[in-house]
């Protein structure tokens, strides 16, 4: 069973929702993201989705947007992205990892051996923002003979046609966009997206996240009431961006364990 299905698996038995992180490869530095990634997993995340940096970001916020800009400065590119999950994999082989990102680094590299690297590295999975259903059925047939899932957006904006595409390719979860531009943007309407995913879930089966806008326990206990899992991103790379890059995880870690004690602590009230 693929990481990602077993990890959605146990939570859902304990009643939990997922705490689903994203990151910037290279952000601040290589080094610095293996130390926050293993500081992810010590605050209690339970998937991570590591960016892929690409110089034309067009679903990615201006925080998002300058990771990706120090990364690249520093020649951070996919091979690098594989190497750190590889590293990753030496001591931790149960957290799942979702590389997330755009279609151009990947055809750079070759599909095939894209998909080859990813499951000699240990990736669980792959989000390519611009890949719509449509085009992606032989890539993720690629990727399902890796046992690698490939996951998608859905957009308030999204038909149910559409939705029904995804359904048809999806693997491992469903990623929902709860609001309308980039990543980063505010003012997240929890009733909004409790009916958004009434509608995603007859058609969809798969495990449901939701991102954009989650920015404090508030903001992740409100999705968490109708979510199977809560991503945060943005908010992230602030503090990833606001101190020393050596006390990068250190912050990172801190502050994801109060995103982790908020929803554990619903976990329990609703167990009691």
């Amino acid at each position: 069973m693929n990481r990602i299905d077993a990890t959605f698996a146990k939570l859902k038995a304990a009643g939990r929702t997922a705490l689903i992180p994203y990151v910037t490869t290279g952000d601040p530095s290589l080094v610095a993201t293996r130390a926050i990634m293993n500081a992810l997993v010590a605050a209690g995340a339970d998937v991570i989705e590591l960016g892929v940096p690409f110089s034309d970001p067009m679903a990615d916020g201006p925080v998002i947007q300058r990771a990706g800009e120090r990364a690249l400065a520093q020649g951070v590119g996919l091979s690098d992205v594989l190497d750190i999950v590889r590293d990753f994999r030496g001591a931790n082989a149960e957290t799942p990892i979702v590389l997330m990102g755009y279609a151009n680094p990947i055809e750079a590299m070759g599909v095939t051996a894209f998909a080859d690297r990813a499951k000699a590295s240990g990736v669980d999975g792959v989000l390519v923002v611009d890949y719509p259903p449509e085009e992606a059925t032989d890539f993720a047939q690629l990727l399902a003979a890796r046992d690698i899932a490939t996951i998608f957006m859905l957009a308030p904006t999204t038909t149910q046609a559409r939705i029904a595409a995804v359904a048809k390719v999806a693997r491992g979860y469903v990623y929902y966009v709860s609001l309308k531009g980039v990543t980063g943007a505010a003012h997240i309407d929890a009733a909004d997206v409790a009916a958004q995913l009434a509608r995603i879930r007859e058609q969809v089966s798969l495990p449901v996240g939701v991102g954009f806008g989650i920015r404090d326990a508030a903001s992740a206990r409100a999705i968490a009431a109708h979510a199977d899992a809560v991503v945060i991103g943005s908010r992230i790379i602030q503090e990833i961006e606001t101190g020393p890059p050596a006390e990068a995880a250190a912050r990172v870690g801190t502050w994801l364990q109060t995103i982790r004690q908020a929803l554990d602590a619903m976990a329990d009230k609703r167990a009691a």
